[in-house]
C-alpha cells in the first residue's frame, strides 16, 4: 500500500511548486500570492524508485477569518491522513513565528517530519539551514523546488524514514508468471449512496457491512474474503467519494485516501452508478482514476428496478455516451436491493481478472502484430515507414505489451489505439485496458562513417575525371 505524504507549512513557502515537481503535474495552482491553495489536492509521486500519495495543503496561518480557519482544518485533516510530513519553510525569509507555531503543531501530531528549507536559489545550503535547527525537527533538507535542487537528497531521507515508499513494480518478461495468487481482489467503488454496501450485502447474503440511506455511511475500506463457484475473492468496500463542496466531516475527508489505496490493491473494480441520477461529474472522476490505475472494470448500473422502459433506454444510451473510454468494460443493469442482475456480475469479474492476468507468449503476440500491420500499414515518417519487429508481454494487471522496432517513438496516437483494439479483440482480453509501449531499436551503424568499397572508389575517380574535363 502506498504511503501518504503531506506538504505542510505557512502560505507561500512553495508547497504547490514542490507538489507539481514531485507528481510531474500542474494539478496545484502556483502563483506569487499567499493562500492560493485552499483545499487539499491529491497526487501520486513516482520519483527515484519511490512511490507515494502526496497531499498539497493550504497555508497554516493564525488569522481569525473564516477562510483561514477552513484552510487550517484542511491542513489538520491532511496531517491525520499522512504517514509522514514534509514541513516546508522559506529559506529566504528565514525563521518566523508562524513557522514555530506549525512546528509545535507537528510535534504534537506524533508523525515523522522532514524539515524542508525551500527557495535556496543561488544560496549556500548551510547558511539557509542555520536558522531552522532551533525548531528541533532534525537536519533540514535545503532545496529549490523551482530549480529541482536538493530533491534527490530529500527523497533519500524520505526513503530512510518511510521504507514502504520504495516501488515494488514488477517489470517482468513473459517467462515470469508474476502474481501466482488466484485470489481476486475486487473493489466496489462509486459515489456515496449509490448502493455499494447494499450490493456487497446482496453478494454475501447477509448484512455484512452497514447500509444506511445517508451519504458517507462507510468511513473506511472493508476487506471481506469469500468463495463463490470454487473461486476465492476478497471484496473491498470503499468509502464513497463526494464533491469537495459537500464534505465537512474529518472522517469523510479521511476516506478519500482509503479509496485511492483500495484502488491500488484491487485486481478488478466494480464501478457502481445510480440509474436514477445518470452519469455525473463525480462518476467521470472515479472512472478516470480507475483508467489511470489500469485495473479491469465492470460497470454496475444500480437501482434499475425503479425505471420504466423509456427511462431504461435513456440510461443505457447515456452511460455509453458519457463513458466512451470504458467501452471495453461490460455494463450490467442491476438492483442490489432486490438481487436482480447480480449473478451475471461475477462472470464479467472473472473474465476481467483472467484477461488482466493472461499469460501471453511472444510468438502469439508477434503474429498478432504482423497481421495488424499487414491489414493496416503504419504511417511514413520523413519518407520512411515505421517498422515493428516483434512484441512481448511486459507486465500484467493490466496486460502491458512491449513492441520493438524502428522509429517507434513517432507512432501516432491513432495507430496506437488501432493496435490496442486489435490485441484486445484477437486475444479476447475482456474487461481490462491494454497498455501498449514502444521501444526503439538502436541502429548499430549510427554515428559510423560508411567504408568505401573498391568499386565505389573507382566510380568516384571516374566522376572526378569527368568534372576536370
Amino acid at each position: 500500500m502506498k504511503p501518504v505524504i503531506a506538504l505542510v507549512g505557512r502560505p507561500n513557502v512553495g508547497k504547490s511548486t514542490l507538489f507539481n515537481k514531485l507528481t510531474r503535474s500542474r494539478d496545484a495552482l502556483v502563483a506569487d500570492h499567499a493562500g492560493l491553495t485552499r483545499d487539499r489536492i491529491y497526487g501520486t509521486a513516482e520519483i527515484e524508485g519511490c512511490t507515494f500519495i502526496l497531499i498539497d495543503t493550504g497555508g497554516l496561518t493564525e488569522q481569525a477569518d473564516d477562510m483561514s480557519g477552513l484552510m487550517r482544518l484542511q491542513a489538520q485533516i491532511a496531517i491525520e491522513e499522512a504517514d509522514s510530513i514534509f514541513f516546508l519553510v522559506d529559506g529566504r525569509a528565514g525563521l518566523t513565528a508562524a513557522d514555530e507555531d506549525v512546528a509545535t503543531q507537528l510535534r504534537n501530531a506524533d508523525k515523522s517530519v522532514i524539515l524542508v528549507v525551500n527557495k535556496a536559489e543561488g544560496e549556500r545550503p548551510e547558511m539557509m539551514a542555520a536558522d531552522f535547527y532551533s525548531l528541533g525537527l532534525g537536519e533540514p533538507q535545503v532545496i529549490s523546488a523551482t530549480q529541482n535542487r536538493g530533491i534527490s537528497s530529500l527523497i533519500g531521507q524520505l526513503r530512510d524514514i518511510t521504507p514502504n515508499v520504495v516501488s515494488q513494480r514488477n517489470d517482468f518478461d513473459e517467462e515470469d508468471d508474476g502474481d501466482t495468487s488466484q485470489v481476486i481482489r475486487l473493489a466496489v467503488m462509486g459515489r456515496p449512496n449509490v448502493g455499494k454496501s447494499t450490493l456487497i450485502n446482496r453478494i454475501m447474503g447477509e448484512e455484512r457491512v452497514v447500509a444506511y440511506d445517508e451519504p458517507g455511511t462507510t468511513r473506511d475500506s472493508i476487506h471481506i474474503p469469500f468463495e463463490k463457484d470454487n473461486r476465492e475473492y476478497i471484496l473491498i468496500d470503499t468509502a464513497g467519494v463526494r464533491r469537495r463542496s459537500k464534505v465537512s466531516e474529518m472522517l469523510e475527508k479521511f476516506s478519500i485516501v482509503k479509496t485511492l489505496q483500495a484502488l491500488e490493491e484491487a485486481n478488478v473494480v466494480i464501478l457502481v452508478l445510480d440509474a436514477h441520477e445518470g452519469i455525473v461529474e463525480q462518476d467521470l472522476h472515479l472512472a478516470g482514476l480507475i483508467i489511470e490505475s489500469g485495473r479491469a472494470v465492470v460497470i454496475a448500473v444500480n437501482k434499475w428496478d425503479g425505471l420504466d422502459k423509456s427511462e431504461r433506454e435513456w440510461v443505457a444510451t447515456h452511460v455509453e455516451r458519457r463513458l466512451p473510454f470504458l467501452s471495453f468494460a461490460k455494463t450490467h443493469f442491476i438492483s442490489a436491493l432486490h438481487g436482480s442482475g447480480i449473478g451475471l456480475l461475477f462472470k464479467s469479474v472473472n473474465q476481467g481478472y483472467d484477461s488482466a492476468m493472461a499469460q501471453l507468449q511472444t510468438p502469439r503476440l508477434t503474429r498478432v502484430l504482423e497481421d495488424a500491420v499487414a491489414d493496416h500499414q503504419p504511417p511514413l515518417v520523413r519518407g520512411r515507414r515505421i517498422k515493428f519487429r516483434y512484441a512481448h508481454l511486459g507486465g500484467k494487471n493490466p496486460p502491458r505489451i512491449i513492441i520493438h522496432g524502428n522509429q517507434t517513438d513517432s507512432t501516432p496516437q491513432s495507430y496506437r489505439r488501432y493496435l490496442e483494439n486489435t490485441f484486445r479483440d484477437v486475444l479476447k482480453l475482456h474487461g481490462t485496458p491494454v497498455m501498449i509501449e514502444f521501444k526503439q531499436s538502436d541502429n548499430p551503424f549510427k554515428g559510423r562513417k560508411a567504408k568505401s568499397t573498391h568499386a565505389h572508389t573507382a566510380k568516384e575517380r571516374k566522376a572526378q575525371k569527368r568534372e576536370r574535363k
